[in-house]
């Protein structure tokens, strides 16, 4: 049992990390949720509420980033409320319809779109739609180091007890 519990730990840890960049992916609550298998399989014993806490405050951090961060990249080049929900919208849908580019192509067409609908010129969207993609690039930065900071944080706090 001792090997399936470390086989579903890293899986959930891999799930989550790739979650950074798959928008898909459960992310930090594929991470989050390791934490309950070592506790079912291990013991809850080495998460005192100071884990939990922190745990937490990280998943709201990536939670409220994921979106503040892309949604800058938007403004940041002049985009609109149109834009930004174009762009969320995009990320959503882009990686079902074209499978291998849609996580770029489908943010910045739908900031494209988006600013476009609210009548700004195809060389203002196009620009938007720019900010779009630097928004997309630096929110999975800040993912991955929040998501790998959680993983840290849980082997200290395993090999500590």
């Amino acid at each position: 049992m001792t090997i399936l519990g470390w086989i579903l730990i890293i899986a959930l840890f891999a799930v989550g990390l790739a979650g950074a960049v798959y928008p898909i992916l459960p992310g930090a609550l594929a991470i989050y949720l390791a934490f309950f298998v070592y506790g079912w399989f291990f013991s809850f014993e080495p998460f005192g509420v100071w884990f939990w806490i922190i745990q937490t405050l990280i998943v709201v951090v990536l939670f409220i980033a994921d979106y503040v961060v892309g949604a800058w990249g938007v403004k940041k080049f002049g985009g609109s409320r149109s834009s930004i929900i174009g762009s969320t919208i995009g990320l959503i849908i882009g990686p079902f319809v074209i499978p291998a580019f849609g996580l770029i192509i489908g943010p910045f067409l739908g900031a494209f779109i988006g600013e476009l609908i609210v009548g700004s010129s195809p060389a203002k969207a196009a620009k938007v739609s720019v900010g779009s993609i630097l928004g997309l690039f630096s929110s999975t930065v800040v993912k991955i180091v929040l998501q790998i900071i959680m993983v840290v944080l849980f082997f200290i706090w395993v090999v500590r007890f």
